[in-house]
């Protein structure tokens, strides 16, 4: 496990599944401590259309968001993508989720969330595999913060290459900037928090540093 004071790229969780069915069952779902509760509560609500400069602080000003649309690497973009949802979407309801993993350094849930868009009448129910990798100096505290948020909808992990990845960076590097929002901007000294080079795999699968495990 990196130090604390390491780059949020650092932190990323790498994995092939078994199978691209993360529908959950709330009942398996593991029993959290009260702190880690609060985290995972406060993660569902972004999700579901419910930001707060508070809940946006539960990641680390140099964390990174990495999903099937985004890779956001400081707090200031992860602000944007957050901040934008109620802008894109009339509601995101939580649907249900179990988590599978509780270790000391990483959080895992399958996550199901319904999307109802704006402009179109129409909602989406979509099933994730949500890894949470902890801030090493706040893991103990009442407030644990995140390093690398990883959402993945499908069996493969990512390749963070070509031009789907290009899409993915250029869109979260330019929503921040273009919202005009205080809570957005409240993040603005985020901008500098440390980076390194995305990481590049050539593959989201095992030969890509993805084991393949079964959830």
């Amino acid at each position: 496990m990196p130090s604390a004071d390491a780059p949020g790229e650092q932190f990323e969780p790498r994995q092939t599944s078994t199978t691209d069915d993360y529908k959950p069952d709330p009942s398996k779902s593991i029993k959290l401590s009260p702190a880690r509760q609060a985290l995972v509560d406060d993660i569902i609500a972004l999700y579901s259309c419910e930001p707060t400069i508070r809940r946006v602080e539960r990641y680390t000003p140099d964390c990174v968001y990495d999903d099937q649309f985004v890779y956001a690497n400081d707090r200031y973009k992860m602000a944007g993508q957050w901040f934008a949802l109620p802008k894109l979407f009339n509601a995101s309801k939580n649907e249900g989720y179990e988590v599978i993993k509780n270790d000391r350094d990483l959080i895992q849930f399958k996550n199901e969330q319904s999307w109802t868009f704006k402009l179109i009448p129409k909602t989406a129910t979509i099933n994730a595999l949500v890894s949470l990798s902890l801030d090493p100096s706040t893991v103990d505290s009442d407030f644990i913060q995140v390093k690398y948020h990883k959402d993945q909808a499908n069996d493969k992990d990512y390749s963070h290459e070509g031009v789907g990845f290009s899409f993915k960076k250029w869109q979260a590097d330019n929503v921040a900037k273009n919202m005009n929002a205080k809570e957005v901007e409240y993040f603005a000294k985020d901008k500098s928090a440390a980076k390194e080079e995305v990481k590049r795999y050539g593959t989201g699968t095992e030969e890509g540093s993805a084991p393949k495990k079964d959830f």
